[in-house]
């Protein structure tokens, strides 16, 4: 946000657990068992002596690919080194991770502008780099105890770092830019990015540069926010920096500079943010190559093959659904918005009725609320892409209308519901039970005109004297004697009728 007074730089560092079955120096499993504490654990990621590190080449792969989505420029040889800090939770005392030679640099992702009429803001990509996790520190939050513990599975968890250019200016931008991040991981299958299992993470950097008099900028330190569990948290964290730092400079003017960096905690039930220590600097980690780990080289051919294998990111596919499938970006941003299990469903039901403005509306509006209704994934749905891109290839047809096919719709999520087995040949079947094919029996239908007219002739009247409503009830009664016709083509029939009989 910048306004007369400050401008509001952040930055963010996203943790991201990579989707392998192993660590990233062993063979322990990744699984998350909260229940099951220090039992995915081996002298590796424990860091006893004599204990020797291998890479896992998936985890490397992983992290190639996610860069490369990410527009980065991938090194071609870059290395490991250690971070030394002591935390209960990091038994080694050091966290394998990369400094100076990360695997990838220079990249760049882009978000909507808070002013969706401005061009896409391009937020420019640092560093994406490989590193281990630590473990979880476990504390009585009871009141009754001061115990804590620690837990030691995610020990050596491959974690991607990607860090972000402090290219944000508001907080409603730093959450988008999460979103949208979040969007890119999922669809290309790097990660679950299951927040509330700790398999993203955000820190975000923030200060003010404040607008003097005379035209310079002065800023304020920089202040790092964790314990942020959500992108809401993220955003609402921000907005709350912002604020304090503003009053904090009000209050101290230019000694601003004797104010150290800082790292701050957000507390979610008080909506704000409190001190926790004064922020590191690289220095304090005194970071030095790892002895026991080679160097990783990566020649051209296999970045290139690395590259060829992506999967359509969500930019690629918004385009295509726009463009070709003839989306609004609404319906494009709610079924990207709903990760790529649904996505493909609703590309599925597409094809198959061949008409995809048609099937993003059934997706987006129908489908999403009985999902919701039924607290059901997509997957487990009763309701299977192939039955709903049959149904909705009856009404691109026009063998029935969409009146008829939400009743098709219904009877199919019933019998469902009474544990009957359901499949794409049930929606011909209950048409043809149900009568809802369209007449295109002219003969029944002007039949049906001629008696409805004879019996409300004052309606006709009404018509033709400009009341547009008053043929409503014959259009009622047309349509119930005749079933499975066209409200469309009864209107235009019942019409031309009335004024040829004017």
């Amino acid at each position: 946000m910048t306004t007369p007074e400050y401008t509001v730089v952040i930055g963010l560092e996203v943790h991201v657990q990579l989707r392998t079955e192993s660590k990233l120096f062993c063979g322990c499993s990744t699984a998350f068992r909260p229940d099951d504490p220090n039992t995915q654990t081996c002298p590796v990621c424990l860091g006893l002596p004599g204990s020797l590190p291998v890479m896992n080449r998936k985890a490397f792969d992983l992290s190639v690919q996610t860069a490369l989505a990410l527009n980065c420029e991938i090194a071609r040889y870059t290395r490991w080194d250690r971070k030394q800090y002591y935390y209960p939770d990091l038994p080694k005392a050091y966290q394998i991770s990369q400094y100076d030679l990360p695997f990838s640099s220079k990249g760049w992702l882009e978000i909507v502008a808070d002013n969706p009429t401005e061009p896409p803001r391009r937020i420019r990509i640092t560093r994406a780099h490989l590193e281990e996790d630590a473990g979880k520190n476990v504390h009585d939050e009871s009141g009754r105890g001061a115990d804590s513990r620690v837990d030691l599975n995610r020990t050596g968890t491959p974690l991607l770092e990607i860090v972000s250019e402090p290219d944000l200016r508001t907080a409603s931008e730093a959450r988008r830019y999460l979103e949208d991040l979040r969007s890119l991981l999922l669809f290309i299958g790097v990660s679950d990015c299951n927040m509330q299992e700790g398999s993203l993470r955000c820190d975000a950097n923030v200060n003010l540069h404040v607008h003097n008099a005379d035209g310079s900028r002065t800023a304020t330190p920089i202040v790092e926010l964790k314990n942020m569990n959500s992108f809401r948290n993220v955003e609402l964290a921000v907005e709350y920096e912002t604020r304090r730092q503003w009053k904090q400079w009000l209050k101290t003017g230019q000694k601003i500079g004797e104010v150290p960096k800082q790292t701050r905690g957000w507390d979610a039930d008080r909506n704000e943010t409190f001190g926790q220590r004064e922020k590191e600097e690289s220095s304090d980690y005194r970071y030095f190559p790892d002895p026991d780990l080679m160097p990783v080289t990566t020649t051209i051919e296999q970045i290139e093959e690395i590259r060829r294998s992506l999967p359509e990111t969500p930019a690629a596919r918004r385009e295509r659904f726009q463009n070709v499938l003839g989306l609004t970006e609404y319906d494009t941003n709610v079924l990207l918005s709903q990760g790529p299990a649904l996505t493909a469903w609703f590309e599925q039901v597409s094809q198959l009725c061949g008409d995809g403005k048609l099937a993003a509306n059934w997706v987006t509006q129908d489908i999403l609320r009985d999902l919701n209704a039924d607290a059901a994934s997509i997957d487990d749905f009763v309701i299977t892409a192939e039955i709903l891109g049959t149904l909705l290839q009856c009404i691109q047809t026009e063998r029935i209308t969409t009146k008829s096919a939400r009743e098709v719709y219904a009877a199919l999520r019933s019998d469902a519901a009474e544990e009957k087995a359901i499949e794409p040949a049930d929606v011909d079947r209950l048409i043809k039970e149900r009568k809802l094919e369209i007449v295109r029996d002219t003969g029944a239908m002007d039949a049906a005109i001629a008696a409805a007219l004879a019996s409300k002739p004052e309606a006709a009247s009404d018509f033709r004297a400009g009341k547009q409503n008053a043929i409503g009830p014959l259009i009622g009664m047309i349509m119930k004697q005749v079933g499975g016709a066209d409200p469309k083509q009864v209107r235009e029939r019942l019409i031309a009728t009335i004024m040829a009989g004017a």
